[in-house]
């Protein structure tokens, strides 16, 4: 009998061993649907007659997997803020890669930056309304490689009031105070709901950053002028103008979008202006106990590129010369070579930085005793 029990015995102890060997399988999971996540981050902004939206392309999906095949991006747009779905997309964006996806990171380093989509939508005059109100509404949906999406983004809504038309007869003139820029205005009626405002901007076109010149409300002029003057000498920039819509509703925050723009009008500023004409020239003899002079003195000149002055002396029936070699900085000067019995007749001139150098003052004489 003992035999026979330990043989039992023997038989558990295998199917117990045999049992924890396999392991015990875990719950299963369901295949991933590789949805990605819906953007949450879709901007747009109005500009004329377009729309340009742009957002971060979802590199996950909604089960928090990374995306290895995406899809198509559609572009949704409504007449109602509170759309639901997409309908028929008015557009769509190709798939997009995210950077690195395929590439072995290591654990330290950071994540890659999300790519950006973007997409530019032209407005239907359908569309376009002479009611402040009126609103149009995006969203996008990113759908993964068999066509399915985990619903729309964020839904921004813009005006769709009709843009006015950008100013006409603009005009940018290069003159020594400034660049001056001209337009013609357009007939305008303000009322509660609408203000329109002009906006001038300037580009550096190496740069390519833009600076707003002058912001003018619309008013009664027919002709409008602004001068820039906080520009830099030397360089090449475009000129534009446009028309600013602001919508102000009652109990919402105002709303804003810019017109098309004129054609841009390219200026290089090269200074060949010379400075102001110095003024208010006198010219003073002393020598009584000491060696004799003549001191000039005259009004300072206010250009903000000013290098400083030259000096100029004649006798009567001579040619003048100059008497200083750099420019002086100081609005006064000593001629200390001067000779008894003779009649000096003095004028100065202003130079700026680039060398451009004014007409000379009116003439003053003295006579050293």
């Amino acid at each position: 009998m003992k035999p026979a029990a330990y043989f039992g015995g023997a038989v558990v102890i295998v199917l117990l061993t045999g049992l924890t060997a396999c392991g015990v399988p875990g719950i299963p999971k369901p295949p991933s649907l590789e949805l990605p996540q819906p953007v949450n981050d879709l901007r747009a902004l109005r500009k004329g007659d377009k729309v340009y939206l742009a957002w971060s392309v979802p590199t996950k999906t909604t089960d928090l997997l990374t995306i290895r095949r995406p899809g198509i991006t559609q572009v949704c747009r409504s007449t109602n803020p509170a759309m639901s779905g997409c309908g028929t997309p008015v557009g769509q964006v190709a798939a997009i890669q995210p950077a690195g996806a395929t590439a072995r990171k290591p654990a330290a380093s950071k994540p890659p930056p999300k790519p950006q989509g973007t997409y530019e939508d032209g407005l239907p005059a359908s569309l376009l309304s002479a009611d402040p109100s009126a609103q149009v509404s995006y969203a996008v949906s990113a759908l993964n490689h068999n066509g399915r999406s985990a619903g729309l983004s964020n839904i921004v809504t813009l005006p769709a009031l009709a843009a006015p038309v950008p100013p006409s007869d603009f005009q940018a003139q290069l003159t020594a105070d400034g660049v001056t820029l001209s337009w013609t205005g357009n007939a305008h009626t303000g009322t509660p709901q609408l203000r329109h405002t002009y906006r001038v901007y300037r580009r550096d076109a190496a740069a390519g950053t833009d600076a707003v010149v002058a912001d003018m409300p619309f008013g009664s002029l027919r002709t409008y002028l602004v001068l820039d003057h906080t520009f830099q000498w030397e360089k090449t920039y475009l000129y534009r103008a446009t028309v600013v819509t602001t919508i102000h509703l009652e109990g919402k925050p105002d709303k804003q979008f810019e017109g098309a723009d004129t054609s841009p009008i390219r200026v290089f500023a090269n200074d060949v202006f010379p400075p102001a004409v110095p003024s208010g020239l006198q010219a003073v003899f002393s020598g009584v106990g000491q060696q004799p002079f003549i001191d000039l003195i005259w009004a300072p000149d206010t250009d903000a590129d000013l290098a400083g002055y030259n000096i100029y002396r004649r006798e009567e029936g001579g040619e003048s010369r100059r008497l200083n070699g750099d420019p002086v900085k100081a609005s006064a000067f000593r001629d200390q070579n001067v000779a008894s019995g003779h009649t000096y007749l003095y004028s100065v001139s202003a130079v700026d930085a680039r060398g451009n150098e004014s007409a000379r003052s009116d003439e003053q004489s003295e006579k050293v005793p």
